[in-house]
């Protein structure tokens, strides 16, 4: 069912700019980004925690976005962008590729995802996102308690049944790797330069097929996937 609220004209003059969060996280994710992008932009970050697939949560976004918007996608929020862009490229004005990847999960990464739900399902779903911090942010964070304890809040909030439909839709995303020639939106990719989970090698290969890429010397900016609040100026810069 289609927004027509949503969908009506912005007569603010600035941009729709939809968020899609990463994997157990929520607006908190961008905070600082919607902060300093208020001028520009009518930041709104999406709600990922409904469906089990991303074709459904495409077709959700989809529905309740405005005609046409900007759209930023971090992590899982990333793959989910990749298949907005597949299912309607033609209302996105710009798309920006943050810490993800157009492939899909390895094996191991499969197994891990599949050793987590065990933990999840025998309700031990608070344990997961300590083991997955080391994976998510540089070691220089790990001690940060504002930051991770951010992140334990996100999680905490999104729970443990939206943490299993998020999970079972990451596992089922195609490779996309090929679809990415045909984006033609402005992109940016964007990747912390020490990031484990989503490497620099994986943002070179999205920015090599993409038509439209740009700022792609920023792409050394962030040290860790989690975009750190005190280093969100590099991320909302427009030069």
């Amino acid at each position: 069912m289609v927004n027509e609220t949503a969908r009506s004209p912005d007569l603010s003059g600035k941009t729709p700019l939809i968020l899609l969060p990463g994997l157990l996280c929520d607006a908190a994710l961008f905070a600082p980004q919607m902060a300093a992008l208020a001028d520009i932009a009518e930041p709104v970050v999406a709600d990922l925690t409904r469906d089990d697939s991303l074709r459904a949560m495409a077709a959700r976004v989809l529905g309740e976005a405005p005609a046409r918007f900007a759209l930023a996608g971090l992590s899982m929020g990333g793959y989910l962008a990749q298949e907005i862009m597949r299912q309607a490229p033609e209302r996105v004005l710009r798309l920006a590729l943050l810490d993800t990847s157009a492939r899909a999960d390895t094996p191991e990464r499969t197994q891990q995802r599949h050793d987590f739900i065990a933990l999840a399902q025998r309700g031990e779903f608070k344990g997961i996102t300590p083991r997955m911090l080391p994976v998510y942010l540089h070691p220089d964070h790990l001690g940060d308690k504002r930051l991770t304890g951010i992140v334990l809040a996100m999680a905490e909030r999104i729970g443990r049944d939206a943490y299993l439909r998020q999970v079972a839709a990451i596992m089922t995303r195609p490779d996309g790797r090929e679809d990415l020639r045909r984006i033609t939106a402005p992109t940016l990719v964007l990747c912390g330069r020490e990031d484990p989970a989503t490497p620099l090698s994986l943002h070179e290969e999205i920015r090599m097929r993409a038509i439209f890429t740009l700022h792609q010397r920023q792409m050394l900016m962030q040290p860790s996937n989690f975009p750190h609040p005190e280093r969100a100026r590099p991320s909302t810069s427009s030069g």
